[in-house]
């Protein structure tokens, strides 16, 4: 299992898709939100992602096809 962590950023159309559930269940990845900003306009979160590398590579290359911007997230943002 390998964990990893990443801020999507949403343009406005895709605020109300259910785009982290779907990410969950179509590609057996566990998901956790670190910290999080949505509003009506615009949305961004931290996830931290777990479950097999190539689960999570294809995941993101889905929701990258989906139009979330993915980046890379160094560092834990939630101190614990």
């Amino acid at each position: 299992m390998t964990k990893t962590q990443v801020m999507f950023t949403f343009p406005q159309e895709l605020i109300r898709e259910p785009i982290i559930y779907s990410l969950g269940h179509q590609f057996k990845i566990v998901t956790n939100i670190r910290r999080a900003d949505v509003t009506e306009n615009r949305g961004w979160v931290v996830l931290e992602l777990e479950g097999e590398e190539k689960d999570i590579e294809q995941g993101i290359a889905w929701v990258t096809s989906k139009g979330v911007r993915v980046d890379p997230v160094v560092g834990d943002v939630v101190e614990g």
